[in-house]
């Protein structure tokens, strides 16, 4: 398997992007983000050309920003290998937390050293998963709960916004921690409707539900951040407490995106700083830094 990707993927540098237009809380958290070294194994056929984003790279942006935590999310570059992840992780500190890729066999022992790492939740990547029969899916969601019980991890979906919708009556009564990436990834181009998203806000209303306000630009066939405005006000308005903020940092495929850009559409969709402190502190606080 190759580990020295022969092209890369410029990023955008970090004081390009623009500074936050409301004081960040201490402790603000980015819940999502990946970095891209050489060196590491990677899936033999990626979706994507390797990015120039590495952990000091990110690192700077942090500081333009005034992130003070954050949370490494396993890419589907490096498959289930989270050699770097945990290596990230390690040279970050104590303030980085990690989002795993595992194995449906992976030993508990080795679980259990991705836990003291810092990893706090299991990605279920349920695009590689999308033919499947949706009573299969709940049955692969429950065999990684089991796994993550243990040790108080949550799970993470990284899903097409058809399998969330198919998912949502399972969803509702599923008890265990779960959160879903990118505002649920319900793109109106799939075919998805606002009533499709409405009850979605109902899941997240009860139960165990968590949504992360990441990759806004993913909603829209275009990448417009507009498309995504009234989904965002509307996941504000259902549970401000259940809901995380994710740069999705380094917005792949063109590495371009300002971040700084997409924290400011928390002063539009949360304009109450209580309402910033939860998604931005609290909320991160609770599922990945308890302990």
């Amino acid at each position: 398997m190759p580990v020295e990707p022969l092209q890369t993927l410029p990023m955008r540098p970090a004081d390009s992007n623009a500074k936050p237009r409301f004081t960040l809380p201490p402790g603000s958290c980015d819940t999502h983000f990946h970095v891209f070294e050489p060196g590491y194994p990677h899936v033999p056929e990626p979706l994507y050309t390797f990015p120039d984003a590495t952990i000091a790279q990110y690192l700077r942006l942090a500081e333009w920003l005034g992130i003070e935590r954050m949370v490494l999310v396993q890419p589907t570059f490096y498959g289930t290998d989270n050699s770097l992840l945990v290596d990230a992780m390690r040279r970050i500190g104590p303030r980085c937390r990690g989002v795993a890729r595992i194995e449906d066999d992976a030993s508990d022992a080795e679980l259990d050293r991705l836990h003291e790492a810092g990893v706090r939740a299991i990605r279920l990547d349920l695009f590689a998963r999308a033919s499947w029969p949706t009573e299969d899916i709940i049955g692969y969601i429950r065999a990684m709960a089991d796994r993550a019980r243990p040790r108080g991890w949550h799970l993470q979906f990284y899903t097409p916004g058809t399998i969330v919708r198919d998912l949502l009556p399972f969803l509702a009564g599923f008890e265990h921690t779960f959160v879903i990436d990118h505002m649920g990834y319900m793109k109106e181009s799939d075919g998805l409707t606002w009533p499709d998203f409405e009850r979605l806000l109902r899941v997240l209303e009860g139960g165990h539900c968590h949504v992360k306000l990441s990759g806004p630009y993913r909603l829209a066939k275009d990448g417009s951040l507009a498309a995504a405005a009234e989904a965002g006000r509307a996941l504000v308005s259902a549970r401000p407490d259940r809901l995380l903020w994710g740069s999705d940092w380094p917005h792949l495929p063109d590495g371009q995106r300002d971040t700084g850009e997409l924290l400011n559409l928390l002063a539009d969709w949360a304009p109450s700083a209580d309402d910033r402190h939860r998604i931005l502190v609290d909320s991160p606080a609770r599922l990945f830094y308890a302990d």
